[in-house]
């Protein structure tokens, strides 16, 4: 019994930690993923504002709140409402933008305040592409 137990047990853990990897994020393939974004946005020390606010720092910042960008008056509203850009925001996100600003300010009880929409159009569903990207932005984001 100790032996099949023992396999068992590595066997588990091989499923579970090649499960993680699977889910891990890759920067290298963020960069691949971001070249859909680079229609409406920028990243990096030289970038400016497009259709699309530049996305330097974005991980960490209020929404609605980038330097000389023009937003929508639902996501100026999130911002003034708590939404600060994380990771795990970032994620729930990018699948449906306006869904989520929508939510985030009805869930804060704000409903009054979630109409409209934003200029994002663009929707990403696919998790794996997701964190990628969501990795390769931390490289220009401080975190804090």
């Amino acid at each position: 019994m100790p032996v099949k137990s023992a396999v068992f047990g590595v066997v588990a853990a091989a499923i579970v930690f090649s499960s993680q990897a699977a889910l891990a994020q890759d920067a290298a393939k963020g960069e691949q993923v971001f070249k859909q974004c680079m229609t409406c946005h920028r990243i990096g020390p030289d970038a400016k504002n497009l259709v699309g606010p530049v996305l330097t720092g974005v991980i960490g910042r209020q929404s609605g709140t980038a330097p000389g960008f023009a937003y929508s008056a639902l996501n100026k509203a999130a911002g003034e409402n708590g939404l600060v850009w994380s990771d795990e925001l970032i994620m729930q996100y990018l699948p449906d933008p306006n869904a989520f600003l929508k939510k985030f300010l009805t869930d804060k009880g704000k409903a009054d305040l979630a109409t409209g929409s934003t200029k994002m159009a663009f929707k990403l569903a696919d998790e794996q592409q997701r964190k990628d990207v969501i990795a390769y932005i931390n490289k220009f984001s401080e975190k804090k």
